[in-house]
């Protein structure tokens, strides 16, 4: 019998999401089994500082990636909006799946239904804290770091008024009745490949045994919200944000550019062809750059 192993961050919703991989690949190949590998990455033990600090999104990826290269697995399962957006083409991404729910969602403490303006909303994203400040200009924002489980007990505790969190992770962590509220994209643009689940790889190997997993929907919304961040360079730092819904045939991108040296930001939207994601991507971003460069 083949053997697949696995790499996954040890986190609690990154093992789900790795057995979600799992179970697509033994449900449709008898011949196959298939073990997880996990491994605290440098990302999960520094928690006392943003990632644009210490690094960025990099840092989540390096101790899998070195597994990989390694052959001690054979695949990665990687959150699409926690991977960077250059990838080694020594690693390529082989897989995206279905999209979960998208969307950012307010947490309230347990037991609580409204928000307590005297304590800050935790939040380390700067793309969320500047959306943020739309929806709630007389809010403080205060970092908040650590898987999400973490993350609530802080809530909890009494030390922020709210959370920002991803639905995908809570949904896929059977934590749905935390959402006190869901911002729209049009609200709240989320994170490039947000809800995707992204597999990666050895080059030159196959992946043929991921095709039942494989989403072409999720595929052509990664590439459209990937080329967008990445024409514009934007990282962890960098508050950019994009986010694609693909009907039918047609695909549309809305994206969020913020000029570092201003503070000026500028949000749009474009739509075309599916298959010419990455073209339509790198058109949005030279828009909205130009846009927000000819303000000054």
């Amino acid at each position: 019998m083949r053997k697949i192993i696995i790499g996954s961050r040890e986190s609690k919703l990154a093992v789900v999401q790795s057995e979600m991989v799992k179970k697509a690949i033994e449900d449709s190949h008898e011949d196959i089994e298939v073990e997880i590998y996990t491994m605290k990455t440098t990302g999960d033990k520094i928690l006392d500082r943003t990632l644009d600090k210490i690094g960025g999104k990099g840092l989540f990826v390096k101790e899998l990636d070195k597994a990989l290269l390694d052959r001690k697995t054979d695949i990665s399962v990687h959150s699409l909006k926690d991977m960077p957006m250059e990838v080694p083409k020594e690693l390529p991404l082989l897989a995206f799946s279905k999209r979960e729910d998208p969307r950012d969602v307010l947490v309230l403490p347990q037991g609580v239904h409204t928000l307590d303006k005297t304590k800050p909303i935790g939040c380390s994203s700067l793309r969320r804290i500047l959306q943020l400040k739309e929806l709630y200009p007389d809010m403080e924002c205060k970092s908040v770091r650590g898987n999400v489980q973490t993350r609530l007990k802080k809530l909890d505790s009494g030390e922020y008024s709210a959370l920002i969190l991803a639905a995908a992770g809570l949904k896929r962590l059977g934590l749905e009745a935390r959402i006190s509220r869901y911002f729209q994209p049009e609200e709240m643009i989320p994170a490039a490949g947000q809800g995707i689940l992204a597999v990666q790889g050895r080059a030159g190997e196959p992946g043929d045994y991921l095709k039942e997993f494989s989403d072409l929907e999720g595929f052509y919304a990664a590439v459209a919200e990937r080329a967008f961040v990445r024409h514009l360079d934007g990282g962890c730092s960098s508050p950019v944000a994009a986010h694609a819904v693909v009907r039918e045939k047609e695909i549309v991108l809305r994206g969020l550019y913020y000029d570092e040296e201003t503070g000026k930001y500028e949000k749009g939207m474009i739509t075309g062809p599916a298959e010419e994601g990455e073209t339509l991507g790198i058109s949005l971003a030279q828009k909205l750059r130009d846009t927000c460069k000819n303000q000054e």
